[in-house]
């Protein structure tokens, strides 16, 4: 039986391409370069934001990462100012966590964002109670795919694989799902597709937030 539900933030519970975007292009713009459309945005984060700034450089034209180094710190300089641009849950979210409220489960969020602003995403949003556990990219702990984050929220919910739940966008929150030995929940309302959740056998494969409400009531 399902008692806890490990979310993914970006493309997850809250749609942040906006942020995102801006912060990136803003990044892009000191270096005279960009700007980069929402669609591209979509397609090089997920993995930690050193792993987006050298998609985005060579996206850009900078192919030998010429500024990478300084991109990295500007990057965090403007996302820090601009984390919370036009964020907003995706429709049914808030639903779906008040039904895991409901069900006497404990949610949770294990994101490649940097820790600061997971929390000031989450909390900005939902408020300091809606999580139990909230887990950003912090430089103790190897990002996604590695499952030592998963691991270490589910010693901190005094959790067993086998009671919870891992929701993603991404091919990485799948692989990440994977690793920990937990079942994995793609949704199709975030930054990538069918066809790259698809890849990694995900247990159940949702179009709308309300689906994984099923999943836990039912199992």
């Amino acid at each position: 039986m399902y008692q806890f539900c490990i979310f993914d933030l970006d493309g997850t519970l809250l749609d942040t391409t906006r942020a995102l975007q801006k912060a990136t292009n803003l990044t892009m713009a000191r270096f005279g370069l960009g700007p980069l459309t929402v669609d591209q945005i979509k397609s090089i984060v997920g993995d930690g934001y050193k792993k987006q700034m050298e998609r985005a450089l060579k996206l850009c034209g900078d192919e030998k990462l010429k500024h990478y180094e300084e991109a990295l710190a500007v990057y965090m300089e403007v996302f820090g100012e601009n984390c919370m641009y036009q964020v907003a849950p995706y429709e049914g979210i808030r639903e779906l966590l008040k039904a895991i409220s409901e069900n006497g489960m404990k949610a949770a969020v294990f994101s490649n964002k940097p820790h600061a602003q997971t929390v000031e995403n989450i909390t900005g949003i939902f408020g300091k109670d809606a999580f139990a556990v909230i887990r950003g990219q912090q430089e103790d702990t190897p990002k996604k795919p590695d499952p030592a984050g998963v691991f270490a929220i589910m010693k901190e919910l005094g959790a067993a694989p086998e009671n919870c739940l891992y929701f993603g966008d991404t091919g990485t929150d799948m692989q990440t799902g994977k690793n920990a030995g937990i079942d994995t929940v793609g949704v199709l309302w975030g930054f990538r597709g069918r066809e790259e959740l698809e890849q990694f056998f995900p247990e159940y494969i949702i179009t709308r937030p309300e689906e994984g409400i099923r999943i836990f009531c039912e199992k």
